[in-house]
């Protein structure tokens, strides 16, 4: 079932969201320039997503590298494609891109050995089953996800086996392209913010724990002046570790 992130938020305009933060930090003028933020134009806002297919590819990408989640999610859609691994002539992308991800009812219709044989880890597989059940069964249901606040989707979302915090505030952002999530537990957000605000990130090696670029109640606290666009800070964030040094030459 596909839902309309646009839907959660008519009047939001990236364009009044680059101004707020330009208004607090002028350096922003800068790094939008450098790295527009294409995720929340109007065009990617009004494009239909699948949360189960966003949500299920999430779990598959979970603490391995990008060219082994290609490989995996390949040969699990080409489990419900009907066709065997290496019959289609098309790039691993261009594959994936071609085929439909199953819904949550032909995912439980397959077991945890069978998931396996894909690559998925036991785990995985019980993770998968478990997100297909709660869809499956309207304990997670597409439109309530597009209506309900921020703090309650991620309730609802960690309630699904594999699914922590972090990932459900990666939903909200990169899913339902909600205008205001600040994550505090993604390391490259922390990282970037330390650059941006010009800490010595050098003397976070060898560091242990997870905030060792900077608290997180000084990020929570510097955070707080973008509202309600965080997810357009956090996304510079994400980026600032590139470009601070410009930045910093032109000052």
């Amino acid at each position: 079932m596909f839902i309309i992130p646009k839907a959660y938020k008519q009047d939001f305009a990236l364009e009044t969201a680059i101004a707020h933060l330009v208004s607090i930090d002028a350096r922003f003028t800068q790094l939008a320039t450098m790295h527009p933020c294409d995720m929340l134009s109007e065009h990617n806002l009004e494009l239909p997503v699948d949360p189960f297919e966003s949500l299920g590819s999430s779990i598959i990408s979970q603490q391995i590298s990008g060219a082994a989640a290609r490989s995996i999610k390949r040969k699990f859609l080409a489990l419900f494609s009907g066709e065997s691994e290496g019959e289609s002539d098309d790039t691993e992308q261009e594959d994936i891109k071609k085929k439909r991800f199953p819904t949550p009812g032909e995912v439980l219709r397959k077991d945890v050995a069978t998931l396996r044989t894909v690559g998925f880890s036991q785990r995985k597989a019980e993770y998968m089953l478990d997100l297909a059940s709660k869809f499956h069964s309207g304990e997670i249901n597409p439109h309530a996800l597009l209506t309900l606040p921020d703090d309650e989707v991620v309730e609802l979302l960690t309630k699904v086996r594999g699914l922590g915090v972090w990932s459900a505030e990666m939903f909200l952002i990169f899913g339902l392209k909600r205008p205001d999530v600040f994550s505090t537990g993604d390391l490259g957000v922390q990282r970037g913010m330390a650059l941006w605000y010009g800490k010595n990130i050098a003397l976070a090696k060898g560091k242990k724990g997870k905030f060792k670029y900077m608290s997180e109640a000084e990020m929570i606290e510097r955070s707080e002046a973008f509202r309600p666009y965080r997810t357009l800070f956090t996304w510079y964030m994400w980026r600032a570790g590139d470009v601070i040094l410009a930045i910093d030459g032109d000052v």
